[in-house]
This record gives structure tokens, sequence and C-alpha cells, in this order.
């Protein structure tokens, strides 16, 4: 018994004493391919009225805990088919679905004696009930959303209710567009499949 003891200890210290119960564990890899964090805002959780005596444990109506929401960073697909369309382009139809859900149906390549939908650099908005106060105001949200974001779009122009507008300004044009908002990019070729479409 002595000498199986000695066997085991002289075997142990051969290796170094290198003796582990359990494997090795690897490091933790990440599940998605993208190094950089998302957004996390933290709010302060406003004064409260307390409804039961758990709640007036805090003074002033103050709460224990601050709450977190998150915002997604990454654009999903918009309403449009994108088939076709360059990729300043697809940020613009992908930003307006996003930000403006009254938005149903977004144009985008078709045929056209013009060339801007047929090359992917334009896309329409069609305007619920174009003619009432609420979808004028919509059409109005969206061009001015469009033009503030005119560098970052890459924006050429749009066309509202008459109006040709430029990154330069605006001025009256005969070409219409009393249904629906018509905005037309510089493009910036076409997809690979790589792009990333990042909300403001």
């Amino acid at each position: 018994m002595l000498a199986a003891l000695l066997l085991t200890a002289d075997v142990l210290f051969a290796a170094g004493g290198d003796f582990h119960p359990f494997a090795n564990a690897e490091a933790a890899k990440p599940v998605i391919g993208v190094d950089e964090p998302s957004y996390l805002e933290l709010v302060a959780a406003g004064p409260k009225v307390a409804h039961n005596a758990a709640e007036t444990a805090f003074p002033d109506g103050q709460q224990a805990a601050s709450r977190y929401h998150t915002r997604a960073r990454f654009l999903p697909v918009g309403i449009a088919n994108e088939r076709g369309l360059q990729v300043r382009t697809i940020l613009v139809e992908r930003s307006i679905s996003a930000k403006f859900p009254q938005i149903h149906e977004i144009g985008g390549v078709r045929p056209d004696p013009l060339p801007w939908h047929p090359l992917g650099l334009a896309v329409d908005m069609m305007i619920p009930d174009p003619g009432s106060a609420q979808g004028i105001a919509l059409g109005d949200a969206i061009v001015a959303y469009v033009m503030s974001n005119a560098k970052r779009f890459g924006i050429q122009d749009a066309i509202w209710r008459g109006v040709y507008y430029t990154p330069d300004g605006a001025k009256a044009s005969r070409l219409g567009h009393y249904d629906h908002v018509h905005v037309t990019t510089t493009g910036g070729g076409y997809p690979t499949g790589r792009e990333t479409y990042l909300a403001d």
C-alpha cells in the first residue's frame, strides 16, 4: 500500500505537479461578430405616488432603482422592395420606414423615362389620405426629416405638393407629387451584401 502511494507521488512530481481535476474551460466567444456596443441609456425614475407601505420606504417619492432601455443601432429592412436600389437610397427608405410607421407603401425601382427610379436612385413615400390635414402634415414631416439629414442620406432632391426641395433651398415646381413624397439620392453604388445601415 505504501509503495502504491509513493509511486503516485513520484508520478505527480515527475509531471511537475500539474494536475487539474477539470479540463480548462475555453474563453467565451461572441455570438455575433459585432465589436461595437449597442446604445444603453440610463433614465432616472421620476417621483411617483406611493400606493402601498412598501413604496413609502423611500423618502420624497424616490424609487430604489433606475430603469433602462436599449435602442437598436441597426435599421431593419424597410417596407419597400430594395432590389435594384443603391445604398444611400436604401438608407433613406429604411430610415423613413422606421421613423414614420404611418407609411405603408414605398415605391422604388420602376420603369420611367427619367433615370432616377430605374437606376435605384429614388423612392416614393405614398401618403395615406394625402389631401387631409394629417396627410399634408405627414408629408411635410418626411420632407423636413430628409432635408435635415441631407448630408447623411446623400440627398439630391425631394418633391412634395408642387415644391422642389434641395439641400440649397426650395422652389415652386410644376412636378406635382400631391399623393407621395419623392426623394432622390446620389446613390452611392449598388449593395454588395456587406453593408450596415445604422439608425440616426
